[in-house]
This record gives structure tokens, sequence and C-alpha cells, in this order.
């Protein structure tokens, strides 16, 4: 992923300023920041759901398109299942939609956490609903994976599956962008790190790199960062 003074406003207020940079293949990057810090509005764009004010933001060389969406899983910080289909019929719906979703890899994924893919999704708790979710966005072979809030609102226990899941089933060659506030739940998979506050860039690097010059952990300086 490459953008190139990648610029979003709402009514001339400024979501994401100017963003210059590049996010290179098989890296699980965190992009890290407070609420509103304008972490949504990248993921959005990334996947075509918004447009840019100004600049670009390309994907494996190519603009955002139809082309970009065939190779881009994204998982969105609110429920998207259907309440009144099963689980067997998402994983279909999912199935008809991508030709790089693997139903072997789902099934098998449903059968580790004893999830009947007979069941309706409206009969599901709001943390299995979750897993569904992600094991249908991580059952697709793509090249670059968005999840935004994976791990928001769930309990601990569940935080630690979806983590799993998410370093057990991505394509080593492809990137992984995770959207968190939640930054000690998510450091020890990552291996680079965007701070973003007000939509400005205010920090990108490796996550070893950070550790070393500053002796401290990922969520101890993003604290420093952004101390109020």
């Amino acid at each position: 992923m490459e953008c190139i003074g990648l610029t979003k406003k709402y009514k001339n207020q400024p979501a994401l300023n100017n963003l210059n940079m590049a996010i290179k293949k098989g890296r699980i990057v965190g992009l890290l920041g407070p609420n509103g810090s304008g972490k949504t509005t990248f993921i959005k764009l990334a996947n075509g759901l918004l447009t840019p004010t100004f600049g670009k933001m390309t994907i494996d060389g190519m603009d955002i398109g139809e082309e970009t969406k065939k190779i881009v899983s994204y998982l969105p910080d609110h429920n998207f299942l259907t309440p009144w289909m099963t689980v067997e019929q998402m994983m279909g719906y999912f199935e008809d939609f991508y030709n790089d979703f693997s139903r072997n890899k789902a099934e098998s994924m449903l059968i580790s956490l004893n999830i009947n893919p007979k069941s309706k999704i409206k009969t599901l708790s709001k943390g299995t609903q979750e897993k569904v979710a992600l094991i249908l966005v991580m059952s697709r072979k793509a090249q670059l994976y968005l999840l935004d809030e994976p791990i928001a609102g769930v309990d601990p226990a569940t935080r630690d599956y979806i983590l799993r899941t998410i370093i057990g089933n991505y394509n080593p060659q492809a990137t992984v962008i995770i959207s968190t506030h939640l930054i000690s739940d998510v450091e020890n998979v990552l291996n680079d790190v965007i701070f973003i506050n007000n939509g400005d860039i205010v920090l990108c690097d490796t996550v070893d790199n950070i550790r070393e010059q500053h002796g401290m952990s990922v969520d101890e300086y993003f604290r420093e960062v952004f101390r109020c």
C-alpha cells in the first residue's frame, strides 16, 4: 500500500491530512490512535467506501477500485452479518462473492470453536458473532487484510482467540492492518506500528525499533506520545 498526499475532509474539517507513507508486504501493522484520530477513515478509503478529497492511495500498484476489492479482505468496526441467515448461508454468501474464499478453512475454524453452521446468526452471542465474522474475513486468501477494531467490545478470552486466528490464518505474503486503541492486547503480534492523531501520522516505525530506541513497550511509548 502507498499513500501520496492522501487527504480526506468532511465539510472542510480534515479527517486525514496529507499522508505520505508506504506499507510493505508480509507485515502485520498496527494502526494506532485515540478514538476519532482518523483510523476508520483510513481503512474505509483503502476499501473504496470513501474517496479522497486530495491525493491518492494505491494497493499493489493499483488505484482503489474493483480490482483492489478482489485482493482486500475487510472486517468493519460494526457487525455486518445478516441476522436471519445461518452461519452456513453466510459462508455461501462469501463463497459467491470471493473467488479466494476457502470454505474448508472456514469450516475447520468453526469446528474448532464448536460453532454449529446450522445456527442462525441472530441466535448467537455477540462474542460468537464476532468470531464468525473474523472467520469469514480470514478465510480469504487475500493480499491485504483490513481489520477495524477487531477486538473492541469482546472479552479477553475472545480477544486471544481473535489474535491467534489472525496470526495463524493470514497469507504470509500478505499484509494485515489492525486498527485499534487497545495496544497492549495486540502489541505482541505486530511487526510495525503507525501512530495517528487528528488525521496526522505521528510515527511510522517497527516495533523492534521502538523498543530498542526508547526502552519501552509500544503501549508505554504510545501513552508517552499521547499523554493528555
